[in-house]
């Protein structure tokens, strides 16, 4: 595949915030100047680690070690080739490349291949939905309360009857059957390739970036013997258990709310119902039970580092919606927000709710929700008779599990008080019993804070060899000079003098790890060119990359962007007092070993006299 021009490389990149494409899947919040921060996309935690510099266009993560450019997020989170980031960051600020060989952009393969498809499949089926054969798509939506403008903004579309109408549409495009085997467009039988999507009403699926990856399909005919939704299949870039159908739609509200609140209802038409009704934060599974993947990624757009968020989980009031809400109660643990359970009247779905009684309605199922423990104790006490002795005791020990699973201090005896009242039982009573509970069953915590790794225990580095920190430097005076000083030349080295930084970075360092990142950031050819820092950053050896990273992403001492810059300036200046006090009480030492009226004594005073002129210069500066 001819390469990319180096120059188009790095000005997409200047031209690309990173802030914009972590933020898509990361709700990032401020973390100092000229920093952000939020929960980190590679591995799970309660408390947010995971920072991003917009002005050098980087990211570090404090908790697992993983760091890098625009290019190298995109290459982790959307498994693509470093040529498939690039292309796709043009794209997106429209911005045309040119290959070394002189030619157009290529054909590209893999993943690429795979969004095109999609994203033209999407297009086909929409337009498809205005034709003639689509009358029973618009009727079933319109029976539905939804209009024209509705299905256009979700982008439903309708897949034609018959057997290959998409399969020729789209091989007129370029793709190739095997391209659309791939994205699981199409399916191979007795009878050779055919459309997997027929006679059907289709939603795209999309990633939280907005690219179409997959669709879910509603019959529509009597004579249709497939099943009632039919979904795409697990392909490179769909996982079902990943996915959570109108997360594009509804990131923006969620990551900006008060509180930060998730709808989790059960299918399209109910997301569709929740938003045009005002619950534009909305979002379901996709042909899958609500799961720990679907977690990490609700988290991370929610910001879910304390409990101020909400999680409200949507389930119709029949006894499959009950299991479903108790599944979901095994995953509560795993969010920091508090979690609830919604059931509207009459066990109407937010689809039918909205159609019997109208937006409000809909919009005031918030007003209802219970918190999820309590739902998941009136589930367990139900099964029991609680007008005899012998029920109520029954259903104490059936319930009380529930509440001593319940770690937070403050919560537990809340709900032993709601047990006893449930129960109308001592709360003495009750209270022993959930410790009997707690004594004989899991230990795990549930609505604690978990442990986070350290650094060093998941950050890679060489082998044998543990990376070293910022945590495991030495408390002295010197090093922190040294380390606030690369900080600040990491951060702001760009917009202070290069002559200045260049010698005071001209000398080694005392601390080991610090003077394996100064070399590097010495050695950078062009400290104002955009991209150098990512460059210099990967450019230290290790067992110090690690180090260097945190440099960067640990937010500087000073108020704002001004005051980090005179801060540089100075802490440069400090470096070049000191390479010049060491250079005095090494010239006076020689001065004693050579003879005062000798060319080299003479040469020594001279020196020393400007030495001092020098640090005279730099103290009134």
């Amino acid at each position: 595949m001819p390469r990319i021009r180096q120059a188009d490389v790095d000005e997409v990149k200047a031209r690309t915030n990173i802030a914009d494409i972590v933020g898509e899947r990361v709700a990032l919040k401020s973390a100092g100047v000229g920093s952000l921060k939020g929960l980190c996309p590679f591995h799970d935690e309660k408390s947010p680690s995971f920072h991003v510099r917009p002005q050098v266009g980087y990211y570090h993560c404090f908790g697992c070690g993983e760091s890098g450019d625009v290019y190298s997020f995109l290459r982790e989170m959307d498994h693509v080739s470093f040529t498939e980031a690039v292309e796709r960051l043009a794209g997106r600020i429209g911005y045309a490349l040119h290959y070394e060989d002189g030619g157009s952009a290529p054909e590209t393969s893999g993943r690429s291949r795979l969004y095109a498809a999609n994203t033209a499949a999407a297009e086909y089926f929409r337009a498809q939905l205005l034709t003639a054969d689509a009358e029973a798509g618009r009727r079933f939506l319109g029976e539905r309360g939804f209009d024209a403008g509705a299905a256009a903004h979700f982008g439903v579309g309708f897949a034609p009857r018959g057997w290959d109408k998409m399969l020729k549409a789209l091989t007129a495009q370029g793709f190739t059957r095997d391209e659309l085997s791939a994205a699981g467009l199409v399916s191979t039988g007795q009878r050779g390739v055919y459309d997997r999507f027929r006679g059907r009403l289709v939603w795209p699926i999309r990633d939280v970036s907005g690219q179409t990856i997959g669709f879910g399909a509603r019959k529509l005919f009597d004579d249709d013997q497939g099943p009632k939704y039919l979904n795409t299949p697990e392909t490179p870039i769909y996982k079902k258990a990943q996915v959570l159908y109108g997360l594009d739609l509804a990131k923006r509200d969620i990551s900006r709310g008060d509180p930060r609140r998730v709808v989790v209802v059960e299918g399209y038409t109910d997301v569709m119902a929740c938003h045009l009704a005002g619950l534009t934060t909305a979002i379901a599974t996709c042909g899958t039970a609500f799961g720990t993947d679907h977690i990490k990624v609700l988290r991370r757009v929610m910001g879910d580092d304390n409990a101020s968020g909400e999680v409200v989980f949507t389930f119709d009031g029949d006894e499959a919606g009950q299991k479903a809400a108790l599944r979901a109660f095994t995953e509560d643990d795993r969010f920091n927000a508090q979690t609830f359970v919604a059931v509207a009247p009459d066990g109407l779905d937010p689809c039918d709710l909205r159609l019997q009684r109208g937006d409000a309605a809909v919009r005031s199922l918030m007003e209802t929700k219970q918190p999820m423990f309590e739902f998941a104790i009136d589930r367990k006490l139900s099964g029991f008779d609680l007008s005899t002795v012998e029920g109520r005791v029954g259903a104490l020990r059936a319930a009380a599990p529930i509440v001593a699973e319940i770690r937070d201090r403050l919560l537990r005896p809340g709900y032993e008080r709601v047990l006893a009242r449930r129960l109308g039982m001592d709360p003495t009573e009750v209270r022993n019993e959930v410790e009997r509970a707690a004594r004989g069953g899991s230990q795990t915590s549930r609505h604690e804070p978990a442990r986070h790794e350290s650094a060093g225990d998941s950050a890679s580095g060489t082998p044998g060899m543990a990376p070293v920190t910022l945590a495991s430097l030495p408390r002295t005076a010197d090093a922190a000079v040294e380390r606030d000083a690369l900080m600040g030349a990491l951060q702001y080295g760009h917009q202070i003098d290069q002559e200045l930084l260049t010698r005071a970075l001209s000398a080694p360092f005392r601390t080991p790890g610090l003077d394996a990142v100064r070399e590097a950031v010495a050695s950078a050819s062009d400290r104002t060119r955009a991209g150098w820092v990512t460059d210099t950053v990967n450019s230290v050896r290790e067992p110090y990359r690690s180090l260097a990273g945190e440099l960067l992403m640990t937010p500087f001492p000073a108020r704002n962007e001004e005051g980090a810059v005179a801060s540089t300036t100075d802490l440069a200046k400090r470096l070049i007092m000191r390479i010049l006090e060491h250079e005095k009480q090494e010239l006076l030492g020689a001065v004693q070993r050579v003879p005062a009226d000798s060319d080299g004594g003479r040469a020594l005073r001279m020196r020393l006299r400007d030495i001092d002129v020098e640090r005279q210069r730099f103290a009134e500066s």
